[in-house]
């Protein structure tokens, strides 16, 4: 908590710092003691999958809300770019969004416009809410206290976002280039080939552009290869998307069935 009592965005300030923050993504999680495990297992982050998930707004606000008491930044990843969804989100508690299949400078515009306040985009005033605390400020200091805590992550899951890359990376406002592992390797006709030398030029570039503009690399859909997720590191990763709660649930549940049932003879 700040000195206001505000929660402060604690994978912001992290990644600011040139630290590495590992979120764990949601799917099937509904209650809000995820943030609490989260925070346990060594997570800065989480992030809820609206997109891959039939899970509702009411829920979300409630982890969001509930995930920074325990200093874990809660994300959300709307089903698309909508400005209803981003406002939505950000005023239910969000300290962040993570937007799918931004191809264009100008989508990223418009994402900007919809998840930032005046001067720096268009999005409508809600005032005191989960994002101050309730506190009942005065509304230009809610502004640019939720205008500096709030993460706008671009993911880049084509081979156009790539191509794109440096002209997202120069939009102010834009912070995180999420690279979406699976999604672009199957665009590029690759599906599963992570190791594919054609997505590790793809890769290079859109680090490259993050470089360019001061923006954050980060990479999501590598999962169980710490050789390739410590190679991503060193070419300058600083925000992995390391599992999500199914995957942990499935292996976790899988190993344990599998021990059990090699105790009988």
């Amino acid at each position: 908590m700040s000195g206001t009592g505000i929660a402060a965005n604690a994978a912001r300030r992290r990644l600011e710092a040139g630290g590495l923050v590992l979120c764990m993504g949601l799917r099937q999680a509904r209650t809000v003691d995820i943030g609490q495990m989260a925070a346990a297992c060594g997570f800065e982050s989480l992030y809820v999958d609206m997109e891959h998930s039939p899970i509702g707004l009411e829920t979300v606000s409630a982890i969001c809300t509930a995930a920074t008491a325990f200093g874990v930044t809660p994300l959300v990843r709307p089903p698309g770019h909508g400005a209803d969804w981003i406002g939505r989100i950000l005023d239910g508690g969000a300290q962040g969004i993570i937007l799918p299949h931004v191809n264009t400078a100008a989508q990223a515009r418009a994402i900007v416009e919809a998840a930032r306040f005046p001067p720096l985009g268009h999005r409508s005033v809600m005032g005191p809410g989960p994002g101050v605390g309730y506190r009942a400020l005065p509304l230009k200091q809610i502004n640019e206290t939720l205008n500096a805590g709030t993460l706008v992550v671009c993911m880049i899951e084509t081979p156009e976002g790539v191509a794109n890359a440096d002209a997202i990376a120069a939009v102010p406002g834009v912070d995180v280039l999420l690279i979406g592992s699976n999604d672009l390797c199957t665009e590029m006709g690759i599906p599963g080939e992570l190791r594919n030398p054609r997505l590790r030029e793809a890769y290079v570039t859109v680090a490259a552009a993050c470089r360019a503009h001061g923006k954050v690399l980060g990479v999501g859909g590598i999962r169980g290869d710490a050789e390739l997720q410590k190679d991503l590191i060193d070419l300058g990763a600083r925000f992995l998307i390391a599992g999500n709660d199914v995957g942990y649930l499935m292996a976790a549940a899988r190993a344990d069935a599998a021990t059990l049932h090699k105790l009988l003879p």
